[in-house]
């Protein structure tokens, strides 16, 4: 690993640090977007914040990986977990934009995980009810006919003789 960074170096490596917070924190805010959108059945919004998230996720990526080459570039290797250490001998003033970072990761990965399991189980209730209606559909009192109006089992006599 190299030690000697440049001023200039160090300002570009801390405006990464900067932008890949600001990312993150706009990446939790479509999240808590999309959370809402599922907790109150918004199914016309889901679409656009999923596409939204892709987009999100694509940029912060490019992100960490700008910031990753840029230090692989000046000769500095970072091993996975070591980055705080690394901080600490150069930079220890920016510890706390990268607890930051970290803490903001954290949560965009819980929130992420959560909202995975509110698509999940809004699917489950989905599969139940297609099923429920279809089954309903299939068997001798099925509620509705194939051209979608009610199906009542007749009997041989009409109605209002005698």
């Amino acid at each position: 690993m190299v030690n000697d960074t440049t001023a200039a170096e160090m300002a570009e490596f801390i405006s990464q640090m900067h932008e890949e917070s600001v990312a993150l924190q706009a990446f939790i805010r479509l999240l808590e977007t999309e959370q809402v959108a599922l907790l109150n059945e918004h199914t016309e919004q889901i679409q656009t914040l999923a596409d939204n998230k892709t987009k999100m996720v694509q940029e912060l990526s490019k992100l960490v990986n700008a910031r990753k080459n840029g230090m692989l570039m000046r000769g500095i290797e970072i091993e996975p977990g070591s980055m705080e250490v690394w901080l600490q001998a150069h930079t220890a003033s920016n510890l706390p934009a990268w607890h930051e970072i970290q803490q903001l990761a954290t949560q965009a990965q819980n929130m992420n995980h959560t909202n995975g399991e509110l698509i999940q189980l809004k699917m489950r209730h989905n599969q139940q009810t297609l099923t429920m209606l279809h089954n309903a559909t299939h068997s001798a009192n099925g509620l509705y006919g194939p051209d979608g109006q009610p199906s009542l089992s007749v009997s041989g006599r009409i109605l209002n003789s005698v």
